[in-house]
């Protein structure tokens, strides 16, 4: 594993933990050259996984892909890289459920699964996240998205009109 700090590949691992569903590795680390301590994740990752675009492209599932759109709707967000990972992993793993017999899945149910995980942690990155997932081509259907989402602030939880 390369070192965040100084790029350097010797590291050893300090601390190794199993996630509550076992499906995610955390292990911290320490970089042999410069002692800087790190966390990685280890995910299995679904091998064969092909996504099956709009236009009717196919590509592999990348789960770093995922992790780019994540980070760009939770910016300035106050969402830790660990929610963050973790939410991959959680649509990784359901991503390796949903597949087809042929390994295969839609990317509209693989951006269904990740705004429901955004949903659950951020309103705004989920917003966010809808934003540009769904091609919103005016401010009302932006709108409409926020209307949607139960209020937190209200004392029935959004369920009055």
């Amino acid at each position: 594993m390369r070192c965040p700090k100084c790029g350097k590949d010797e590291d050893k691992v300090i601390e190794t933990r199993m996630s509550r569903e076992a499906d995610t590795v955390r292990r911290r680390r320490l970089c042999l050259a410069c002692n800087f301590r790190f966390t990685t994740y280890e995910t299995i990752i679904p091998a064969e996984t092909v996504v099956i675009k709009k236009d009717g492209r196919r590509e592999d599932y990348k789960p770093e892909k995922l992790l780019f759109g994540l980070k760009q709707a939770c910016w300035k967000r106050n969402i830790s890289q660990e929610v963050i990972d973790r939410m991959v992993a959680n649509v990784t793993f359901k991503v390796s459920e949903l597949q087809d017999d042929n390994g295969e899945i839609q990317s509209k149910a693989i951006g269904e699964l990740m705004m429901d995980e955004l949903k659950a942690v951020d309103e705004v990155a989920y917003v966010r996240f809808a934003s540009v997932y769904r091609h919103f081509k005016d401010a009302e259907a932006f709108i409409d998205e926020i209307h949607k989402l139960p209020s937190q602030n209200s004392p029935d939880g959004g369920k009055s009109e």
